[in-house]
């Protein structure tokens, strides 16, 4: 496939795959990588900076990584200086594939109102190996901990489910039902072109904002953080097919008097089976490109609800509520191990999807092809 090869000579392209790839996995298997509960809190533990990793021995001796156990001491409510205790006579060594808290792997459920039980798909299996951590009780917080003393790059990994799987989500919804109605609209013309493509201008004018504030307003209030995210995100997908439905119209235009779709149609075809099996498969290099660029702005758009207390909110991670402790002017000065972690990651995940995006356009475009 001339295209496959095209992209995998891209250099920009294969460094955004790659990194999705290790993003994706480090979140799909957040319970085996990270070191400890997302809940938890450690005591002692609020606002740690990260732990110091030691090679050496006080001596000059090369002994392997470790860390010393590490607590909060007194504030100095003068200055907010913030005492850290390090107990340097406690070496605790690191090590890979240790035991720690109990998870199940791959296990699945499904989240439902409260009043209903939730319903558990497969229950997983029971392990509690983790990929890294200490032989004794001292804590390695390689990222810090919150002011509930949980650990930072737990809560990353756990939260990147949300932030990594949302724009997946989306499009899952939202672009079946804009190929489709695109398709219907451009293929049967007329009085149903017309009225679908002025929904679709309708639907457009609506300020993204304002109908997310409206959401978050009118659900209810007993649900769970991540069900009211999700309820919004389904929602807000149904409605914004308008977009991709256009653009579908204006390449179903053009593809419906073309021999293979007449020839199909003097066949006497069913003209749902001519939209679905010749005319839009015709899109699927548009249709790739876009879904691969339009996933960005769902993770962007999760950090902004829980910004603005409409996403996934507390104690449940998320990056977007991580990064909401930007907002704190005193964090961004005296904690910056709170905000930058989910921001680089943030920008990092956009700026990947965007250089596989612009790989697949250059890859997938046809005047390439033929050249």
């Amino acid at each position: 496939m001339d295209w496959w090869r095209r992209l995998k000579k891209n250099p920009l392209a294969r460094f955004g795959a790659i990194l999705l790839l290790i993003f994706y996995i480090g979140v799909i298997a957040a319970d085996f990588v990270a070191p400890y509960d997302p809940y938890a809190s450690q005591p002692n533990g609020s606002l740690l900076p990260p732990t110091k990793i030691h090679w050496v021995s006080q001596s000059g001796q090369f002994i392997g990584p470790y860390v010393y156990p590490t607590t909060q001491g007194n504030t100095n409510l003068d200055t907010g200086d913030r005492q850290i205790i390090v107990d340097s006579t406690k070496p605790s060594p690191l090590r890979l594939f240790v035991t720690g808290p109990e998870y199940r792997l791959l296990q699945m459920s499904l989240p439902l109102p409260p009043k209903w039980d939730e319903v558990t798909i497969f229950g997983g299996i029971p392990l509690n190996w983790h990929l890294f951590g200490t032989t004794t009780g001292a804590k390695v917080n390689i990222l810090g901990t919150d002011d509930q003393g949980r650990d930072q790059f737990s809560r990353l990994l756990h939260g990147g489910r949300i932030s990594m799987f949302i724009g997946i989500f989306g499009i899952i919804i939202t672009y079946p039902l804009g190929l489709l109605i695109g398709g219907i609209s451009g293929y049967f013309g007329g009085v149903t072109d017309s009225v679908i493509m002025r929904l679709a201008e309708v639907l457009m004018t609506f300020p993204s904002i304002y109908l997310l504030v409206t959401l978050g307003a009118v659900l209810p209030a007993g649900l769970s953080s991540t069900q009211r995210f999700l309820l919004i995100v389904v929602i807000t997908s149904v409605i914004s097919w308008a977009g991709l439905a256009r653009v579908i119209r204006g390449q179903v235009l053009s593809l419906k008097e073309r021999e293979f779709v007449q020839a199909a149609r003097a066949m006497g075809a069913n003209p749902i089976y001519i939209i679905l099996r010749h005319v839009l498969p015709q899109t699927a290099s548009y249709v790739v490109i876009s879904a691969t660029l339009a996933i960005p702005s769902f993770i962007g758009a999760e950090a902004i609800l829980s910004l603005i207390g409409l996403g996934i909110q507390q104690p449940d991670p998320s990056w977007g509520n991580m990064l909401s402790l930007a907002s704190n002017a005193s964090i961004l000065v005296l904690q910056p191990w709170l905000i930058w972690p989910p921001a680089v990651l943030i920008i990092l995940t956009v700026l990947a999807f965007n250089l596989l995006g612009d790989g697949l356009r250059d890859a997938l475009d046809p005047r390439s092809l033929r050249r």
